[in-house]
């Protein structure tokens, strides 16, 4: 009999969270080993897949739906069906059941967790209150461990390798330096150092491009990019969201040299990634290991990565350009027991970063090369696999 298990959290192809899941269900389709559901409705507006992904994934979604139905029904949203619980667990190892109408009674539960701030008493009990606690990060491990939570362990995310690989480019671009930078628009992301950077960078380079998919449906989450001063405050559209080609414009970038490409499907973005000569991350935290940057590297793209938090897990020798220059921001969590907290990614340095890539682009790609490889080893498949294995052992 196939072990049963439920995940708790929003399926999606547009965020960090929902292509997690996805991929989970995907590579446990074929798994006789293991039977998913997904405790929470499927919105097919939120998934983007290949008509077999679709067809594969279609007998989840059915299942999933007859689950959720049963537990409006029978159990009035509760919860309790004697399989373990894959529970989503962010900022103050909070989990959202509220807004799904789910009361947590699946044994056993299992807490995964990606979180960015520190930690309360009430949170550090929130988390002891779990068999076991999965973490993005090596660092999200080490904080949890030095708070006193040892049930603790971590599963890296992957990346889908059979679309995001090094593969020829169709040059769409092929007479500018194209800068990439994706991730929900937020201070902990470092938009505001991306355009700072970008704008002395493109002073001195005229055919530099800056290329974002920053799509954020948060607008006070967005407006914490106005926290640090380094950029002019967002600029919002007449719906009330950020403006990236506003934002930029209002910090002196010209529209020429500036793409938003918006919310980007997750299965679109590889064919994007690999028109683009370099990508930046100057992200001040990371619970995981930036899903984004991983994605980038993983097609063999030379990529600028900031040396703190959840990036620790994906810097090697020279498969990168890390940003080493990292200063506590005022006002942010510095870290705990020897665990460094956030830092500060110096604009000054992400510009060494990209005249280095400019001028060298044989070394560039060797080092693209390099992340590649390193990152053929971090798959979602793999991913799937060390998760069942710890479903296996605890139910």
């Amino acid at each position: 009999m196939p072990r049963r298990v439920a995940i708790l959290w929003q399926l999606s192809s547009f965020t960090g969270w929902g292509v997690y899941g996805l991929n989970l269900a995907l590579n446990w389709a074929g798994d006789a080993e293991v039977e998913a559901v997904c405790a929470v409705p499927i919105n097919p507006r939120e998934i983007a897949l290949d008509l077999l992904r679709s067809r594969v994934l279609a007998p989840f979604a059915e299942r999933s739906q007859r689950y959720q139905a049963d537990l409006q029904r029978h159990a009035g949203g509760r919860l309790d069906a004697g399989m373990p619980v894959l529970v989503s667990l962010g900022n103050a190892m909070a989990a959202p059941l509220a807004g799904h109408n789910v009361t947590l009674g699946g044994k056993p539960p299992i807490g995964v967790a990606f979180f960015e701030t520190a930690l309360a008493p009430d949170a550090v009990e929130r988390a002891n209150n779990y068999p076991l606690i999965v973490t993005g990060s090596t660092w999200n491990e080490g904080i949890l461990r030095a708070h006193g939570v040892d049930r603790v362990r971590t599963v890296l995310q992957g990346v889908d390798s059979a679309h995001f690989h090094p593969a020829p480019r169709l040059g769409l671009l092929s007479d500018k330096f194209t800068i990439f930078s994706g991730g929900k628009a937020e201070v902990r992301k470092g938009q505001d150092i991306v355009l700072a950077a970008f704008k002395a960078f493109s002073e001195r380079h005229p055919d530099a491009v800056l290329v974002t998919a920053w799509h954020c449906h948060w607008l006070s989450v967005a407006r914490t990019l106005d926290q640090a001063g380094i950029a002019k405050p967002v600029v919002l559209n007449r719906q009330g969201q950020l403006d990236p080609a506003g934002w930029a414009a209002a910090n002196g970038i010209p529209a020429d040299r500036f793409i938003d490409l918006g919310a980007v499907p997750n299965i679109f973005l590889p064919a994007m990634l690999r028109e683009m000569d370099v990508a930046v991350f100057p992200n001040r935290a990371e619970g995981g290991t930036n899903l984004v940057a991983m994605e980038c590297m993983a097609c063999g793209l030379p990529v600028i990565l900031s040396r703190n938090t959840g990036h620790l897990d994906l810097i090697k020798a020279d498969n990168c350009y890390p940003l080493d220059d990292q200063r506590q921001r005022p006002g942010a969590w510095s870290g705990i027991d020897g665990v460094p907290g956030w830092g500060e990614s110096q604009v000054g340095e992400v510009v060494e970063r990209l005249e280095q890539i400019h001028a060298d682009r044989a070394e560039a790609a060797r080092r693209g090369a390099r992340a590649a490889q390193d990152l053929s080893r971090l798959t979602w498949s793999a991913t799937a696999k060390q998760m069942k294995d710890i479903i296996v052992e605890l139910a």
